[in-house]
């Protein structure tokens, strides 16, 4: 079985994912691949640079973070050419290692973008995770050391929880009066009698 993990920024989705992965589940970080990918994909490193400059990488061949970022920050145009690169790599990325888990009842995926690049297609089911607005400005804040606006600006550019509850087969709460453990491993526990009733 495939599951997704996905939730707005700060909602705690690598909380989640960190949960799962004590019971031995095998985790899929998206995101993280993706800048790996950039760093390490010869044919992707060409593209990004035929598409934004050679300054996209620096003089040791290392991605060019802040210059890339001042470019697609706040050009939408920008980042879909920057994401149409990268995303397909992505799932390319994603597919062989899908195909190297045959010896666990499920694995998840994680990704911020889920729903936005289609990816969830591919999916079997999709936890959405939750979190008031607040609690997430604080924690991103805290976490990536940047201003209350800034986090906002990140937000807007994102899908609303509306709108990914909508899509999701499960929803968990993360807002530090429900027990997340108790909610993942209630999940954990039906995964794992969806994949024996298939057997």
């Amino acid at each position: 079985m495939k599951i997704g993990v996905t939730g707005g920024i700060g909602s705690g989705k690598s909380t989640v994912c960190q949960i799962f992965k004590q019971l031995d589940v095998p985790i899929y970080f998206a995101d993280m691949r993706a800048k790996a990918l950039m760093m390490e994909d010869p044919e992707l490193k060409k593209q990004i640079r035929k598409a934004f400059g050679w300054d996209a990488y620096d003089e040791k061949d290392q991605l060019n973070r802040s210059y890339l970022a001042k470019i697609v920050f706040n050009n939408s145009e920008k980042l879909n050419i920057l994401n149409s690169l990268v995303h397909p790599c992505v799932f390319e990325d994603y597919r062989q290692w899908v195909g190297e888990q045959t010896a666990y009842p499920y694995s998840i995926k994680e990704a911020a973008l889920m729903f936005e690049t289609e990816s969830f297609k591919e999916l079997d089911k999709i936890i959405v995770v939750t979190a008031p607005i607040n609690t997430r400005i604080e924690r991103v804040v805290q976490r990536d050391n940047v201003k209350n606006d800034d986090v906002l600006k990140r937000m807007e550019n994102q899908m609303s929880d509306r709108e990914r509850i909508a899509k999701a087969d499960y929803v968990l709460k993360n807002d530090g009066k429900s027990s997340l453990i108790s909610q993942v491993l209630e999940l954990h526990r039906e995964f794992l009698s969806k994949v024996k009733c298939e057997v």
